[in-house]
């Protein structure tokens, strides 16, 4: 192929708005983890919704310009029951797949939007709706802020009893948000407190953002922990 010509597709490339991101997930828990991802309703599913991570290992799905979604860590899986369940992030599939559904809570999230034709990529670790494991995000390249997110800390060390999701043999498996526990619209942000200006954080609210000051604590907390970043690769890691 001639170089002009090469260069003529390179170019028609770079503003086709083509760009795709990848993401790596990497284990450094001392357990298995099995990962999660779900697409916004106007995204394509990544080519894997579901996969195992033994420990130290890594895995990278490639994604869109455009593309939405999140991601999570599922802990404790098996068959035991004859279908795959987990005791945290299960996705209710039955299967290590989750096409179409999401974590059930608490679960540590991050989510993604990605930039179109050269556009800022939004990014941001939520514990909106509670804690299972540290889970972080690094962009790898890209131009702008390109700050670190996530949650490195152990929250379920901190959690309050009444907010706790234990697992078979006793242990400390979750964090639930107040939301979750109690539904009160003062921690779930409706009603009467359905605005930035109405709904604000609580002192359970606080216990997260204490432990993990570049995560969501609560639904309006946007001003420290909503990030972006263009043109960047993204290493996400369990238990970092």
């Amino acid at each position: 192929m001639e170089t002009g010509v090469l260069f003529l597709i390179l170019l028609a490339h770079l503003f086709s708005g083509a760009y795709c991101a990848t993401f790596t997930f990497t284990n450094k828990c001392t357990y298995t983890v099995w990962a999660g991802t779900l697409s916004g309703s106007s995204s394509t599913p990544l080519a894997q919704t579901g996969f195992q991570l033994d420990q130290g290992t890594s895995t990278s799905l490639d994604a869109p310009a455009g593309w939405s979604g999140r991601f999570w860590g599922r802990t404790g899986c098996s068959t035991s029951t004859g279908t795959f369940k987990c005791v945290t992030g299960d996705c209710g599939t039955g299967t290590i797949a989750c096409p179409g559904a999401g974590a059930a809570p608490p679960a540590t999230l991050v989510e993604f939007t990605l930039g179109k034709d050269g556009g800022q990529d939004f990014y941001d670790t939520s514990l909106v709706d509670g804690y299972n494991l540290p889970f972080s995000v690094a962009p790898q390249g890209g131009t702008g802020n390109c700050s670190p997110s996530g949650c490195p800390a152990d929250v379920n060390a901190v959690c309050p009893s009444e907010l706790r999701v234990t697992g078979p043999d006793g242990s400390t498996v979750g964090c639930k948000s107040a939301c979750e526990a109690f539904g009160a619209p003062q921690y779930c942000c409706t009603g009467d407190y359905g605005s930035p200006a109405t709904c604000k954080p609580t002192n359970y609210s606080t216990i997260f953002k204490n432990a993990c000051p570049l995560a969501y604590s609560y639904a309006y907390d946007d001003a420290s922990s909503t990030f972006t970043c263009t043109g960047a690769n993204y290493a996400l890691t369990f238990c970092p």
